[in-house]
C-alpha cells in the first residue's frame, strides 16, 4: 500500500491547517484540517480491503519451439459474496505487463482474457503472478496485491532434421559390434504392471509387500549410447551485448542431436560442461549443486533420456529439451577440464559429441584426450563460417555458421 502524490498532498495540508488553527483559535481551518485526514484515512481503509480473486491459467501448449505460437488462458473469478469489484489488473508476461479487465465484475462471475506468449527467443517465460491494483475513489492511496502464481512456459530451441545419428560400436562379450543385438537381460529397476505386460516379468516378492504388481525392467547393456556435451561457457562464444548468437545455434544443433536420437530409439545422454547453469533455472545455482547432479546422473545410469521424458508438472525441467530451454551461459574456463575428467572416469557411452562456440577450439585438446575412452568423438563448431585448421587434436570438427547449416553438414560428413 502506498500514498500517491495527491495522497501526500492532502495529508501535509491536514497537519498544516490543523496546526494553525488550533494555534490561533481558527475552528473553520480545524474543520478541514480533521475533514483532510479523514478523506486520507477512508482512503486507506478503501485500498486495504482486499478483494476474494480465484485465477486460473492455462498455457497452450506449455512447450514449444522457437517462433512457434503460444497463447495464455488466465480466468479472474470473483468468489465474493457482498459487492462487486471494480479494479485494475496486470499479468506479467516475461518482462511485459498485459492489461486485465476487472471493471464492476458481479459477486460469482468471472472473466477471461487470452494474449499471446513471446516465444522468438530460446528459455523459460514465466507468466504471472497477477497484479491487482486498487485505489480509492480520490486517487489518495493505492495497493497492488499478486494474485495466483507463475507458470513457466518452456520454450525449446529449433529443431533441424537430421537423416543419421552416430551409432558408435556395440559393447558385448564378443567384442565390438556393429549391429546391436535386441533383448534386454540385465536387471535395472521395478515398476508398476500395466495391461500387456508378460507375467513371467511379474516380481512377486515385492508385489506381495507392496500390495500392487510390481514388473521387472530389463535393459540392454550392449546398446550404444550417445553422450552429448554442450558448452555453455562464456569463454568459448563471443558476446556482443545481447544473447550469443553462436551459443544459440549449439542449443539447436544440440536439440537437433537429441531429438533424432529419440526418434531412432537410441539412448542418449545430455550434459553441459558447466552443470551449474540448470539448478540456476530451477532454484539453485551452486557448485555444490552441480556435483549432486553429476552423482546423480552415475547413480542412475538410465539407458535412455529422450527428449520428451520431461515433466509436465512442477518447475523442474528433467528431459533434454527442457534443459536447452533453461540453459545459460556461465563463467567457469576451467569447466571443461573438470567435465572431460569426469567423462574419462565414468564411461557414461560409445559416442561423444561436443558442441561449442567458435572461442571454443584452443581447448580441444580435452576433448581428443577422451578418444581413449569414447570409440567415437563428434565436434561440432558452431556459430562461426570460419574452418577450424585441420588436424585439431585428430578429431573429426563440423564447422557450421547456424544450426541449420549445422544439421546440413552433419548429414553431407557422416563419418564417424
Amino acid at each position: 500500500m502506498g500514498v500517491t502524490a495527491r495522497g501526500i498532498g492532502l495529508l501535509v495540508a491536514a497537519v498544516v491547517l490543523l496546526g494553525v488553527g488550533v494555534r490561533f483559535a481558527y475552528p473553520e481551518l480545524t474543520l478541514l484540517g480533521a475533514a483532510a485526514g479523514v478523506a486520507v484515512g477512508y482512503a486507506a481503509l478503501v485500498a486495504a480491503w482486499r478483494p476474494r480473486l480465484t485465477v486460473i491459467r492455462t498455457a497452450s501448449p506449455d512447450r514449444v519451439g522457437r517462433g512457434e505460437p503460444a497463447t495464455m488462458d488466465l480466468t479472474v473469478r470473483n468468489t465474493g459474496r457482498l459487492r462487486a469489484v471494480n479494479l485494475l489488473a496486470e499479468d506479467r508476461c516475461d518482462n511485459q505487463w498485459v492489461p486485465v479487465p476487472l471493471l464492476r465484475l458481479r459477486p460469482g462471475r468471472d472473466t477471461a482474457v487470452r494474449y499471446d506468449v513471446p516465444t522468438v527467443r530460446r528459455g523459460v517465460v514465466r507468466v504471472g503472478p497477477l497484479r491487482v491494483t486498487r485505489r480509492d475513489p480520490l486517487g489518495l492511496v493505492t495497493s497492488a496485491r499478486p494474485y495466483g502464481g507463475a507458470v513457466p512456459i518452456w520454450v525449446h530451441p529449433r529443431i533441424h532434421p537430421l537423416n543419421a545419428v552416430p551409432t558408435g560400436a556395440g559393447r558385448s562379450l564378443d567384442g565390438r559390434t556393429d549391429a546391436v543385438p535386441h533383448g534386454s537381460i540385465t536387471f535395472d529397476s521395478l515398476r508398476e504392471y500395466v495391461i500387456g505386460d508378460e507375467l513371467r516379468r511379474v516380481h512377486w516378492r515385492t508385489s506381495a509387500r507392496v500390495g500392487e504388481l510390481m514388473v521387472r525392467e530389463n535393459v540392454d547393456t550392449s546398446l550404444p549410447r550417445i553422450v552429448v556435451l554442450l558448452d555453455n561457457r562464456a569463454a568459448a562464444h563471443p558476446y556482443g551485448g545481447g544473447p550469443s548468437e553462436s551459443f544459440e545455434a549449439c542449443c539447436e544443433a544440440a536439440a537437433s542431436i537429441v531429438t533424432a536420437a529419440h526418434r531412432a530409439d537410441l539412448p542418449m545422454i545430455l550434459l553441459l560442461v558447466a552443470e551449474d547453469s540448470v539448478p540456476a533455472a530451477t532454484g539453485g545455482g551452486t557448485t555444490a549443486g552441480a556435483e549432486r547432479g553429476w552423482a546423480g546422473l552415475r547413480a542412475r545410469r538410465r539407458p535412455a533420456e529422450h527428449a520428451d521424458a520431461a515433466p509436465h508438472g512442477g518447475d523442474s525441467p528433467a528431459g533434454p529439451l527442457d534443459r536447452l530451454a533453461a540453459a545459460e551461459l556461465v563463467a567457469g574456463d576451467s569447466a571443461l577440464q573438470a567435465t572431460a575428467t569426469r567423462l574419462r572416469r565414468d564411461r557414461l557411452g560409445d559416442t561423444l559429441v561436443f558442441l561449442t562456440g567458435p572461442d571454443g577450439r584452443s581447448d580441444l585438446g580435452h576433448v581428443g584426450a577422451l578418444r581413449g575412452t569414447y570409440p567415437s568423438v563428434v565436434v561440432g563448431v558452431v556459430g562461426t563460417a570460419d574452418p577450424t585448421p585441420p588436424g585439431a587434436a585428430g578429431l573429426v570438427v563440423i564447422d557450421a555458421a547456424d544450426g541449420a547449416a549445422f544439421a546440413a553438414e552433419w548429414d553431407r560428413v557422416r563419418r564417424w
